[in-house]
């Protein structure tokens, strides 16, 4: 064994980011023999599955090339899957567990399928998830039960939650946390309420649930009394207010709140800036907007490409194209899908066509390949616009170069566009 070599590839998988990096070192690792080494494989599996958004695919392959994958992996792999964008991959990886591994699955491997269940919002699976963990003894485990408490809330079936709930023997604060947010979800606000009350000891993430909850049902004055009555505040807690404000149309107050954050000494977050920026552009609240645009300049957020496409989209819905493109021709580096079909999609919406075709075709040349989103904001303006050929050329586009398969927005735009063509 290269000691060596292998920690300077330890050393440079601590620091590892991103995908691209991720494959240097994995053609370093093999170029060094030690591809292997059992540490060193599992902790390229975790970085790719949980560690870096976009690399779940690769960790996939990572997976089926190991002939032996032990509980940890399995357990990797599945987790990894239930936080991605399909977490049905990870209900299937521990099926496969259960069919294929020598080593049964852990209290671990069903939190985390039973994560994936809560995802898909689907009572079936996680049903038979618990019924395994039972046969196997393993629900009475407190994070197995917690889990299965968020899944049942997530499910909309709180009688089933609070029933694992009572059964647990000694819940935790993280337990505690879980059946609040069941009853947050079932809209018993209430009953969230009671258990505020009776729980033993509170933590932060406790009170923002209390926030988040009560924010989202539109109870803003209870909220304004939890928020006044927390022992402290981190992010979370603030950019809740804020977003909870402006969404439900309270814009002064929203803002009131944001300036007491900056005035806290406390840092606004990515979090609290797109959440409000959503909520004007939803209410078309364009001097809110502004006032927003001015502080992101000022402390140094404008090259954050979530704050800049909420702020784009702001001033989209709001009806300033000039100030929307403007902020799009600005936008640092490579611009994303997201950035793109936003202000296509804006120009759409304030009726330039002509406009929207060209930054459609500016798109392309510039190598970023326009998805389904995209396809349908630009039908939208050739439909809105009168453009019957361009349409169609571009309706033509989407599925014979590009193949993306028509929905049913698709086919509507087409069918508006043929409808005003006469």
């Amino acid at each position: 064994m290269n000691s060596a070599a292998e920690n300077l590839c330890l050393s440079l998988l601590s620091n590892c980011r991103t995908l691209r990096n991720l494959k240097q070192i994995h053609a370093f690792v093999y170029k060094s023999g030690l591809e292997t080494d059992p540490l060193i494989s599992a902790k390229i599996l975790l970085i790719s599955a949980v560690q870096i958004s976009d690399a779940i695919d690769y960790a996939r392959r990572l997976f089926i090339h190991n002939p032996n994958p032990d509980v940890f992996m399995y357990n990797t792999l599945i987790r990894g899957e239930s936080e991605s964008d399909s977490p049905n991959n990870s209900v299937s990886s521990f099926a496969r567990m259960l069919r294929e591994s020598y080593s049964p699955p852990d209290s671990f491997s069903f939190a985390f399928a039973l994560k994936a269940a809560a995802n898909l919002r689907c009572l079936k699976t996680g049903f038979q998830l618990h019924c395994q963990a039972m046969v196997r003894g393993l629900d009475t485990h407190l994070f197995v039960g917690t889990t299965l408490v968020s899944m049942y809330g997530e499910c909309g079936f709180v009688v089933f939650a609070r029933k694992v709930f009572d059964e647990m023997n000694e819940p935790n604060v993280v337990a505690w946390n879980a059946i609040i947010t069941a009853y947050f979800r079932g809209n018993d606000l209430s009953g969230a309420d009671r258990l505020f009350g009776l729980i033993p000891c509170r933590d932060l993430t406790t009170w923002n649930v209390m926030l988040a909850g009560h924010t989202k049902a539109g109870d803003l004055e209870r909220a304004k009394g939890l928020f006044l009555r927390m022992p402290s505040r981190d992010d979370v807690s603030w950019s809740t207010m804020i977003v909870g404000f402006a969404r439900n149309g309270y814009f002064d107050e929203a803002l009131r709140v944001f300036r007491e954050l900056v005035g806290s000494g406390n840092r606004s977050n990515e979090v609290s800036l797109t959440g409000v920026l959503s909520a004007c552009a939803q209410a078309g609240a364009f001097e809110f907007g502004k006032i927003l645009h001015a502080f992101i300049e000022k402390m140094g957020f404008a090259w954050i490409s979530s704050v800049n496409n909420a702020l784009l989209d702001t001033y989209s819905k709001c009806g300033n194209v000039l100030m929307a493109r403007l902020v799009f021709e600005r936008m640092p580096g490579k611009k994303s899908i997201v950035s793109w079909t936003s202000m296509i999609a804006g120009l759409a919406m304030q009726g330039y066509g002509e406009e929207a075709i060209k930054l459609f075709h500016k798109m392309e040349e510039s190598g970023t390949r326009p998805d389904e989103i995209t396809f349908i904001s630009i039908l939208y303006a050739c439909s809105h616009a009168g453009l019957l050929e361009r349409g169609h050329e571009i309706f033509s586009k989407m599925t014979g170069i590009y193949n993306i398969e028509p929905t049913i927005e698709h086919y509507g735009c087409m069918v508006d566009l043929y409808g005003r063509a006469g």
